[in-house]
């Protein structure tokens, strides 16, 4: 980075545009049902007026923070922010129940800062060399991929694997509504032409966490214990705690960053994917996995540093290649576009200066991101001594308006209703909701990708085994489904062996 880039950066009109834009991050990120991409989306008629520079600094500063936000109502409320959020918020709000809160959130702000300048440094060194991996990723590999993403769900579903195979199953299932990719046959839409694009998301993760947290919360309210969950914790205390915490995982930081920014570079993969992975791994090599699901900070750790990782990863094959990671690079692509500038191989030599003004701007909002980050969660943690009668009916009122603004049909409503029903009763059966969410957020991905590919392959499904990558992917990908299998009689045998006792 030039002298002048690193004055560009640091100027007090750049600076302050960073800070403002971390601010807006933070409120939106942290408001149930507005995501990161929301977020960038509304920040684009401002960047009509800024400098390129500045522009970019704006996005940046507004994805990073978002991102990070997400995890405050997913901690207090049960909404995750992002999909990729749904990999933790089990052992986040669990801690917020144990009087948890603070610590928490100051652990998933300290490993997101910790992921994100990670990432921006991995971007910085070696974008060139990801951006040629990521552009040799096929639908095959892409395919494998998403499989390794929903597998990993699996495993860490937080049930027996038949329950969290069956969460996974009525995620898919949602995610089949709308047009068939290979015929275009409209498919268990009733004649509703809202459901023609499929069922968004942000609506089902909505209803599915959110309505369902409304419906246990009103089932609970004759429980005076459970009326107000009080802040025991001091800040100064729970700083001192998180910064313990974060130092006693540095090799689950160290892999879950780099895994984030690998996977971030991926078109079509992005954070979803690579927080599952990498929550997965780091549960896999701790020393303590059975806390997994039922609070542990090293679980948030992995995926909140993964999470914001993933951001810088994302901006790889934008930069280098044109190519979207995620949807909030599509709209950076965009605004570059409207500034006249066309991102591609040419753009490291042809202006420098706006790639390396781009990781400036990544380790600024990081930095930054840590005090804005603290005063959020100060004044975010007091909404747990709101009595649940008051905040269940405010839940469902952001809920439902959430839904609305991102779909901008009545159907968004219905869906969190019925989804948020069905939610309510998958936990009443013991069926862990995170996997269903996930089955949603990549059933799309595996069908589009998976249909291209066999048309590739002519039907054969030995083409999904040609290319090094997805013959790498492929392998790792079947041999985890054994895995599973496996696990799963193990599972059988034992509940038998348990039945049989219980009778004699």
């Amino acid at each position: 980075m030039t002298p002048d880039v690193l004055m560009t950066v640091l100027a007090p009109e750049n600076l302050a545009i960073i800070a403002i834009a971390t601010f807006y991050g933070c409120f939106v990120g942290a408001v149930p049902g507005l995501t990161a991409t929301m977020a960038v989306a509304l920040l684009v008629p401002f960047t009509f007026f800024l400098d390129p520079i500045p522009a970019i600094s704006a996005i940046v500063a507004t994805t990073t923070t978002a991102i990070f936000a997400g995890d405050v109502s997913g901690t207090l409320l049960r909404i995750p922010g992002t999909p990729a959020s749904a990999a933790y918020v089990d052992d986040a709000h669990r801690l917020s129940q144990e009087g948890h809160a603070r610590t928490s959130l100051f652990v998933s702000l300290f490993t997101a800062a910790v992921g994100g300048v990670v990432g921006v440094l991995i971007l910085m060194l070696i974008a060139p060399q990801l951006a040629r991996i990521a552009i040799s990723f096929s639908s095959f590999e892409t395919f494998w991929l998403a499989c390794l993403g929903l597998t990993c769900a699996i495993f860490v579903g937080g049930g027996t694997v038949p329950k969290s195979f069956a969460s996974l199953c009525i995620g898919l299932a949602v995610a089949s509504v709308g047009i068939d990719v290979a015929v275009g046959h409209p498919r268990y839409t009733f004649g509703v032409p809202d459901l023609l694009d499929g069922i968004s998301f942000i609506p089902a993760m909505i209803g599915i966490f959110a309505f369902s947290e409304v419906l246990r919360t009103v089932q609970n309210l004759e429980k005076p214990k459970e009326a107000v969950t009080q802040i025991t914790e001091k800040v100064g205390r729970a700083l001192a705690g998180a910064f313990r915490i974060v130092v006693r995982f540095p090799g689950t930081l160290a892999r879950s960053s780099v895994l984030g920014t690998l996977v971030g570079a991926l078109p079509g993969a992005g954070a979803d994917i690579a927080a599952w992975i990498s929550y997965a791994l780091a549960r896999r090599f701790s020393k303590t996995p059975e806390k997994f699901g039922k609070g542990s900070y090293e679980g948030i750790a992995a995926g909140g540093s993964s999470n914001n990782a993933a951001i810088g990863g994302a901006w790889t094959p934008a930069l280098v290649f044109g190519i979207p990671g995620d949807s909030v690079t599509a709209i950076a692509i965009g605004v570059l576009l409207l500034k006249g500038m066309t991102p591609g191989p040419r753009i490291f030599v042809d202006q420098p200066e706006l790639t390396s003004a781009l990781f400036g701007s990544f380790l600024v909002a990081n930095i930054i991101m840590v005090p804005v980050g603290i005063l959020a969660i100060l004044a975010s943690t007091y909404i747990l001594k709101v009595p649940r009668a008051v905040m269940a009916p405010v839940i469902l009122l952001f809920s439902l308006v959430g839904a609305f603004a991102i779909a901008g049909t009545v159907t968004a409503v219905w869906i969190v209703l019925a989804l948020g029903l069905v939610g309510y009763l998958m936990e009443q059966n013991g069926i862990p909701l995170a996997p269903a969410i996930l089955g949603i957020v990549l059933g799309k991905i595996i069908e589009d990708n998976f249909m291209i590919s066999m048309i590739k392959a002519q039907g054969d499904f030995m083409g999904f085994f040609d290319r090094q990558y997805s013959l790498v992917l492929g392998i790792l990908t079947l041999g985890l489904w054994g895995l599973l299998i496996l696990r799963t009689v193990r599972e059988v045998l034992r509940a038998g062996r348990t039945r049989k006792g219980v009778s004699r």
